[in-house]
Parts: C-alpha cells; structure tokens; sequence
C-alpha cells in the first residue's frame, strides 16, 4: 500500500481507505522531541505492517502525533489505535528513561483518541452521486 492513487484489491472488495489519526500525551505532557518522533514513526511503521495496513505520514509536536494510515477493511480502527498506542508506549518508555519517570502509572498516551476518516470524494458529491442513480421502478 504506497501508490497514493492506487486501488487495492482484497478476496472479495475492492478499497482504497484511510485514516487520520490524533494521539496526546498522558496530561499533554511536551515528552516529545526530534528523535522520539522519530523512533515512533518506525515503531508505527512496523505495527501497520503487521496488521497489514501502511503509514503514509507520521509528525507531531512535544504533546502529540498525528499519523495517515491506509488500512485494509477487515481491520477495525480501534484494535489499530490500541496495537499502535500499546506497542509505542511500552517500547518508547524503555527505551527512554527520561519518559518512564514521568508518568505515574507506566502511560504515555492519553486514553482518548481523535479519528476521522479521509480521502476519496468529498461528502458532497457523494451524495450527489448517489442521488443521481437510476431507481428501477
């Protein structure tokens, strides 16, 4: 999953999904910096090939991280969201003792997280599309 304008095909679907996706620091604590950005954005790489999906872009800032992931349909946002939280989190804080000690029970990220689902046309002329279909009488 790399070509931005390629369509993928499953057994039995053909998808092109993606999702934007927002985590914040346990108390929006500024625990990140250049290298820690960094660091995540390998371990997320390696957690979206697991579960089949892609990461098309990863940033953030001090506090937060936002991340484009293209994911195949029989994976759900949620179980992603928790692989990627848990797996980042865990090996982020042993890595970096600095991070551990800052938190009091062994959390980097807020339980909370933003998503919303992008790409393809927007809602818009979907609609439009869908109202135009030829209702058979």
């Amino acid at each position: 999953m790399s070509d931005d304008n390629e369509i993928w095909h499953g057994r039995h679907c053909v998808f092109k999904m993606h999702v934007h996706l927002v985590f914040v620091s346990k108390y929006r604590r500024k625990v990140f910096g250049g290298d820690a950005i960094d660091r995540l954005r390998g371990m997320f790489a390696k957690v979206c090939r697991d579960f089949e999906a892609s990461l098309v872009e990863m940033d953030g800032e001090s506090d937060h991280v936002h991340l484009l992931v293209e994911y195949p349909p029989k994976v759900s946002v949620s179980a992603l969201v928790n692989s990627l939280k848990g797996v980042s989190s865990r090996r982020l804080r042993s890595e970096r003792p600095d991070i551990k000690g800052r938190y009091w029970k062994n959390m980097l990220w807020s339980p909370s997280y933003f998503a919303a689902s992008c790409g393809g046309a927007p809602i818009g002329i979907v609609r439009q599309y869908i109202e135009q279909q030829q209702t058979p009488h």
